[in-house]
């Protein structure tokens, strides 16, 4: 017998790792029936056509579904140990599905998607492993919004409203990410188990990015293909439009929490530049009406007094938008800066915990965490 098979056998702990990745898919799941099963066998399939690349598990967060996901899901992974089910007893939202998802992962890689599959996995998941392997990301995201990305049969409103929501956001982060909505992408997993998260809906997903940028975390786009030919044949939507509503003014909220001061400067700039135009044609019109009066008309101390009364009797108005709005300008310039100091402790802060959760959940000399 071979000595170095034999050494294998002996002491079990000499054998060679897999060198290949380990990828979860993190698939949340509520009230999805209808397509559950069709869905995940379509995972499995292309994912075993990976095999050679990537060693992989699904987890399906069923987030307390009230039809038959819960049993048809369980049905699906019996017989199958790389796929597992997580059962909520209540609906809890998308949020804490992922978070959830994100404590049952075992994978070095960690990719979510819609159970729906609008993103087709056979499009996406090797683009987003490879991009992540390649740039040693810590997030890449699917982008239907960046050059290159697509949209399909997306409803014509919903794709405006997004894409301004989107675009809203990118400006409050103030970096270049066109998609902070979305939510499939793939995460380096060390990196998203030691996030602190605190959503618990649909504005998880800008929350992430908003507290990676914060962490200074490599985030990469790639361009993504939302499809929703399939929600079309259906007839109806499979989210509904409020629930997406709520995701998107949350989302807003995130950005505003985590960059604040943007909006109080940006505020306050333009109050002011308003208030100098007004204030500025009244001091040109002053300075007109005291070229016409006359020195026998009023004594040359008093003379400039008379003009501004003559342009307060023609504009009052002016006076009051023009000064009001300088005064606002300065309160919301005040308070801009006081909320970037603000934020400069609260990213301190949060480096420190996020610093003090991973070193927590380190394995000690023993191997325990």
């Amino acid at each position: 017998m071979n000595p170095e098979f034999s050494a294998a056998i002996t002491h079990p702990e000499t054998a060679p790792a897999d060198p290949r990745p380990m990828i979860t898919l993190i698939t949340p799941a509520f009230n999805e029936s209808a397509i559950i099963q069709q869905s995940l066998g379509r995972l499995c399939d292309f994912m075993r056509a990976l095999e050679h690349r990537f060693r992989w598990e699904i987890v399906v967060v069923n987030d307390g579904s009230r039809d038959q996901t819960g049993r048809l899901a369980d049905e699906f992974a019996e017989g199958r140990p790389q796929v597992r089910v997580i059962h909520h007893t209540v609906n809890r939202n998308l949020g804490v599905a992922m978070q959830t998802g994100f404590r049952h992962a075992q994978g070095d890689y960690i990719i979510v998607l819609d159970l729906d599959l609008s993103y087709s996995p056979e499009e996406h998941i090797v683009q987003l492993m490879d991009t992540i392997l390649e740039t040693e990301a810590d997030i890449v995201v699917a982008s239907p919004y960046m050059k290159g990305g697509k949209n399909t049969a997306v409803p014509t409103g919903r794709l405006i409203m997004s894409k301004v929501v989107n675009w809203l956001m990118r400006v409050s982060a103030g970096k270049n990410i066109y998609t902070f909505t979305s939510m499939v992408r793939v995460y380096n997993g060390n990196f998203i188990k030691n996030l602190n998260l605190k959503s618990g809906t649909y504005d998880i997903n800008p929350e992430i990015l908003f507290k990676a940028l914060i962490l200074r975390a490599r985030i990469v786009e790639i361009p993504g293909h939302l499809d929703w030919s399939f929600q079309k044949e259906q007839g109806k939507g499979r989210t509904s439009s409020m629930r997406i509503l709520k995701g998107i003014l949350g989302g807003l909220m995130t950005g505003f929490i985590f960059r604040p001061y943007m909006f109080f400067l940006v505020m306050g700039t333009a109050l002011f530049a308003l208030a100098m135009y007004i204030l500025l044609w009244v001091a040109v019109h002053t300075v007109d009406v005291y070229g016409t009066l006359q020195l026998n008309e009023a004594v040359y101390n008093t003379r400039f007094s008379q003009a501004i009364a003559e342009v307060f009797r023609e504009r009052p108005h002016a006076f009051f938008v023009g000064g009001i709005a300088l005064v606002v300008a300065l309160q919301f310039w005040g308070i801009g800066f006081l909320s970037l100091q603000s934020k400069r402790y609260f990213d301190e802060l949060f480096h420190i915990t996020s610093a003090i959760k991973r070193r927590l959940g380190e394995p000690d000399e023993q191997g325990h965490a």
